[in-house]
């Protein structure tokens, strides 16, 4: 007497995997997984280079576009609340590279380059401070911004200096 599944017993004709082709399929699936696991990580670790590659890029074009208000403007030395970028609330250093949006137009420390991350890339910039639990730690010395990107643990960093402008961007 047959019975369906159900019953606990087989249809004829039906059988289930012998342990050879059960052991076939796991060594197929080992292979594939031991294949396929390092592609994946290499892609999780190109998005976060070009996360920063993208980052610094804006960043860069960002700092462009604050001096290029500044020279449109006709301004001569050091300013403070630029007219006619973003909020209006960036200071220019002597040579119309963004500084701070506190009043000062000195060299920036960490907080005044967090002031001007916020400020020139604005929207949905990626977080800033100086302390963990940010998409970036940022440092400050002798008129450079060093943004480390933080998530891969691998030291990324974009550095702004803003005695000329450049904007570097270091993958390691």
């Amino acid at each position: 007497m047959d019975r369906d599944c159900s019953g606990g017993r087989a249809l004829p004709g039906q059988r289930g995997f012998t342990l050879i082709e059960l052991i076939v399929v796991v060594t197929i699936l080992g292979i594939l997984a031991a294949v396929a696991l390092p592609r994946f990580i290499e892609v999780a670790d190109s998005a976060h280079e070009n996360a920063v590659r993208g980052t610094g890029g804006a960043l860069a074009s960002a700092v462009l576009l604050v001096r290029a208000q500044w020279m449109t403007n006709q301004t001569q030395g050091a300013v403070c609340n630029l007219k006619g970028f973003g909020a209006g609330n960036v200071c220019t250093n002597t040579s119309g590279w963004p500084v701070s949006t506190d009043g000062n137009n000195g060299d920036p420390d960490a907080n005044r380059c967090i002031q001007v991350w916020q400020s020139v890339l604005q929207g949905s910039a990626p977080t800033v401070s100086t302390g963990a639990g940010t998409d970036y730690l940022v440092t400050a010395a002798g008129g450079q911004c060093t943004f480390t990107y933080q998530p891969d643990n691998r030291n990324h960093t974009i550095i702004y200096n803003s005695l000329n402008g450049s904007v570097v961007t270091t993958i390691n």
